[in-house]
């Protein structure tokens, strides 16, 4: 099996019914009580020996079956009913109920251990499935120890569908398996009155050298795209300079704006002191710049 701690093997020898019932032993011990009143009192021995026979032939023919327990009576071997819930009786030596059904939803968990994958991948696979008796005659007729072939049902299953399937579709696409395993494990014990309600793999465990492959792998992938995001950064900026560059062509005085702007930002963080060429202070042209906004605000404030 994998590497689960919490993994069982199925108690194949639960809810087999064989376990004593309250009313059958309150109906011993009164009837009991009887009959040690007929032989001490009455000093009846065969009123005593009839009374013990009949609570020990009471005690056995009845039977109490829970909410959810289907019992199968047979009677001199042949399958003779179907009893429960609730109080039933059967005949003494000639009944029996072997088999006792349990009508609730079940769990069940299953693996599969160094399971070769579609791409030779070796990985340990663990599911856990959820079925129900849904016919209790053809569950305890049909097969013998029901729960363990359903159990093996589904772990020859869940090998059959590893097999078939690549590792990067079984890791990325575990709904679909989940859901074609139900589909698959279904068909195998419709016949036994068994029907799956769900199949959820738990968990894929593959080798460790492969894991660090498909993290580098992964890490890489991830590099890729930051750089590919990256030079589409690249090329929108660079795009946006030259739409830039074409409006402050045909615009000196945004373009000495721009400049100045760029300086201001430069240096109004921290109280410094910026030397500027005096070329570059020529092409700014801040006193023809300077002269023009303070012609704009004049005319703005005449207005």
């Amino acid at each position: 099996m994998a590497n689960n701690g919490d993994y069982q093997e199925p108690d194949w020898t639960k809810n087999r019914g064989d376990r004593l019932n309250a009313p059958a032993i309150l109906l011993f011990i009164i009837i009991g009580a009887l009959s040690t009143y007929a032989y001490i009192i009455m000093q009846q021995i065969w009123l005593t020996v009839i009374l013990g026979i009949t609570a020990i032939l009471v005690a056995w023919s009845l039977k109490v079956a829970r909410e959810w327990d289907r019992v199968v009576v047979l009677r001199l071997g042949k399958f003779r009913r179907m009893a429960g819930p609730g109080l039933f009786f059967i005949i003494p030596i000639i009944d029996e109920a072997p088999i006792w059904i349990d009508m609730r939803i079940r769990t069940t968990f299953f693996a599969a251990e160094k399971t070769l994958t579609r791409d030779n991948v070796p990985v340990n696979v663990d599911a856990v499935m959820f079925w129900v008796v849904d016919d209790p005659m053809k569950a305890a007729l049909e097969v013998e120890q029901y729960q363990k072939a359903v159990f093996w049902a589904a772990q020859t299953t869940l090998r059959d569908m590893i097999g078939k399937t690549e590792l990067y579709a079984m890791l990325a696409g575990r709904e679909h398996i989940d859901e074609e395993l139900k589909v698959m494990i279904d068909a195998r014990t419709h016949s036994w009155g068994v029907s799956v309600r769900s199949v959820e793999i738990r968990d894929v465990m593959i080798p460790d050298e492969l894991q660090d492959a498909m993290s580098r792998e992964a890490q890489a992938e991830r590099e890729r795209r930051a750089r590919v995001i990256l030079g589409t950064a690249e090329l929108e900026i660079a795009d946006k300079f030259a739409q830039a560059a074409t409006r402050y062509h045909n615009n000196p005085e945004a373009f000495s704006l721009r400049a100045m702007n760029i300086l201001y930002e430069g240096i109004k963080e921290k109280a410094s002191l910026v030397i500027v060429p005096s070329n570059m202070v020529h092409s700014l042209n801040p006193g023809s710049i300077l002269g023009y906004v303070s012609k704009m605000e004049d005319k703005e404030s005449g207005d």
